[in-house]
């Protein structure tokens, strides 16, 4: 039987033996939120998974179980998004990080599918509380969009967004069978500067740039790029 990555499959003395090699433990981050008429409601926790499974992989980590709710605000308007406060969400990400602390963890690299500036916020102020309990544990917070968004103005237009170009060639080579064929088109209408969910008329549909040209193969060219940038930062910011 293979050796597993996943927390969930492991036994306490087989976690009490991992830890003596100082692993690298990924807590993935999704969020339940709509994105339009062709991807599905659970698409971040859906990228934030396989990513991190494929981490594992590459750099030898654990994979905790998902934190499958987050802050989604601005798709609150549209049905299917549980949308945490900033507080619940931290205060339920705090929890987990700081009893991976307890329990001998010193290396987490927190996963994000979902990239609401307040959500992200959370996250890290979440892991600032954690690190402070447990002095000797090392945290890094980010978003898988942190890099599919440094495609923009190459593989897509500069302006794509949630549920986009980028967004739905992702889920398509990750979990196709979760795409519907609707291939919707929404110009991006919402002020930065005003707060709180836009209206109909600014965002008719949770879907941010213009998903006809969306296929597997940018999808799977994304992911590389996610993949090959998550490796680079954990080298670097979680040697072991």
């Amino acid at each position: 039987m293979a050796r597993s990555h996943r927390l969930l499959e492991l036994d306490s003395r087989t976690f009490e033996r991992e830890l003596a090699r100082n692993p690298l433990v990924i807590l993935p981050v999704g969020a339940l939120e709509a994105h339009g008429p062709h991807l599905p409601l659970g698409a971040d926790q859906l990228q934030a998974e396989a990513t991190a499974a494929a981490l594992a992989e590459r750099v030898d980590a654990l994979v905790a179980p998902t934190i499958a709710y987050g802050s989604a605000p601005s798709a609150r308007n549209f049905p299917g998004t549980v949308s945490l406060s900033l507080a619940q969400l931290g205060q339920h990400a705090a929890g987990v990080l700081s009893e991976l602390g307890r329990s001998g963890v010193r290396r987490i690299l927190v996963l994000s599918g979902h990239a609401e500036r307040g959500h992200m916020a959370a996250l890290r102020e979440a892991a600032d509380e954690a690190m402070r309990a447990h002095p000797g544990a090392r945290i890094v917070v980010l978003s898988d969009y942190d890099f599919v968004y440094e495609l923009r103005g190459k593989e897509s237009p500069p302006n794509d967004g949630h549920a986009g170009l980028l967004e739905t060639s992702r889920v398509m080579a990750l979990a196709p069978d979760t795409v519907g064929p609707a291939r919707p088109v929404v110009p991006e209408r919402q002020s930065p500067f005003l707060p709180g969910a836009a209206s109909a008329a600014e965002w008719p549909e949770s879907v941010m740039g213009d998903t006809r040209p969306a296929s597997a193969e940018l999808g799977r060219k994304v992911q590389d790029h996610v993949l090959d940038r998550l490796t680079a930062t954990v080298r670097e910011l979680l040697p072991a």
